[in-house]
């Protein structure tokens, strides 16, 4: 067969005028949602290399930074089906409200703890599940409230100018981090990140939107359920997910850039925030010639080439050792990883009913954030007996490998076209 069957009729084709590029900003509320997203994303992007950048200090241990991973994806694990529940019976924009003040209060004890020099390992792996635990409940909102906001058919170029400003903020944040971090210390980088959170909190505070959840949805776990049993229903979905989490596992090693910036490359704090802001350079700029074109038509070769591409990059990126060619390979990474990161939310937003976008999200969000997460206490664990350069180019091949697998073993995913 050409396509995989999925439930309920095929979306109709957009029109022209909805083809057109960037027209999902024609919404007002869609337009306040990305703003504070983009300042809010950018000061938690900045608070991450402050504290990855302390905990390094404070351990010195490839393996102690793997265990944040972990610290962040257990209450992810533990609580994103409920925080899904929860976005599909609930107001979302009033529970995206919630979970930004509890995200701004982990910046406060950051701030606190860092200013009082009383920040320790401990103290950084619990505020990061607490982090973590708000994170499950905010995701799921966020991610079912965006097409809320716009039109049907402008929804495909409203996730890809989402994704756009993520990678965007991920540039921006990284960059100013080091660069703050080198001149006025992490304690300024976290009160910067309790202020960027009063933005976004502003932008869904004038939002028009309102709504408090369709009331067919109750709060229980044969709700969460039926969210599981509808992406069993529907391969092209959790095939997408599945082959995401086994990349993102094997080459979730990034987290060992402050390895790579203090002994391999030698550049410093400055250097490790351009090397993280290397991904979503090439990322953003992907994402902006995405968000101008119309949808990819043939979507699972595209994943499935992405995935790829995605893997070799961090492969080569782990035996470089020259900055300038380890950043242009992490570029190259972030690339192809936001074509597949665009064609993966797409397909499943659109395949997904609107009562469901929560618990979908929530699962998705298990997938997503799960195997970079995970992956990076494996590569922790891989660095302390091999080395950090093992440790990243041996999981950028395994990452190739994973996607020669899949193409060969789910012909669905292989050949459907959106």
């Amino acid at each position: 067969m050409s396509e995989p069957v999925v439930d309920g009729p095929p979306p109709p084709p957009p029109s022209p005028a909805a083809s057109a590029g960037f027209v999902a900003l024609r919404s007002r509320d869609f337009r306040l949602l990305l703003g504070g997203q983009l300042v809010s994303l950018t000061g938690t992007q900045m608070q991450q290399v402050a504290v990855v950048w302390q905990l390094y200090l404070l351990s010195g241990s490839p393996l102690a930074l793997g265990m944040l991973g972990f610290f962040r994806v257990a209450p992810i694990v533990l609580f994103a089906l409920g925080g899904g529940v929860l976005a599909d019976a609930l107001d979302r924009r009033k529970l995206m409200l919630a979970t930004q003040t509890a995200l701004a209060s982990v910046s406060v004890a950051l701030a606190l703890l860092s200013h009082t020099n009383r920040t320790s390992p401990g103290a950084i792996y619990a505020l990061a599940f607490v982090a973590g635990a708000a994170t499950a409940f905010d995701s799921p909102a966020r991610q079912a409230l965006v097409p809320r906001l716009v039109e049907g058919a402008q929804l495909p170029n409203a996730l890809s100018l989402y994704v756009t400003v993520y990678q965007i903020a991920t540039i921006a944040g990284p960059a100013l981090g080091g660069f703050l971090l080198a001149t006025k210390g992490p304690t300024f980088i976290y009160v910067v990140d309790v202020f960027s959170y009063t933005v976004v909190v502003g932008a869904l505070l004038a939002l028009q939107h309102r709504h408090t959840g369709r009331g067919s949805s109750p709060i229980s776990f044969r709700a969460a359920a039926e969210g599981v049993r509808f992406l069993r229903r529907t391969p092209v979905i959790w095939s997408t997910m599945l082959l995401d989490f086994v990349a993102t596992f094997f080459a979730g090693s990034l987290l060992l850039l402050p390895i790579f910036a203090d002994q391999l490359l030698r550049v410093g704090p400055r250097g490790l925030g351009l090397l993280y802001a290397a991904q979503p350079v090439g990322a953003a700029l992907t994402g902006a010639a995405l968000s101008a074109m119309r949808p990819i038509r043939r979507q699972g070769k595209a994943i499935l080439w992405a995935i790829g591409v995605y893997g070799a990059s961090v492969a080569l990126f782990g035996v470089s050792r020259w900055f300038w060619v380890s950043f242009v390979l992490l570029a190259l990474s972030g690339a192809a990883d936001m074509v597949s990161a665009v064609i993966r939310n797409i397909v499943r937003q659109t395949l997904t009913p609107d009562e469901l976008r929560g618990r979908m999200s929530s699962v998705v969000m298990i997938f997503f954030l799960g195997g970079p997460q995970l992956g990076e206490v494996e590569a922790g664990v891989v660095a302390r007996l091999f080395g950090a350069r093992a440790s990243v180019a041996s999981g950028g091949i395994l990452c190739v490998a994973a996607a020669a697998a899949a193409a060969f073993l789910v012909a669905p995913l292989r050949r459907y076209e959106g």
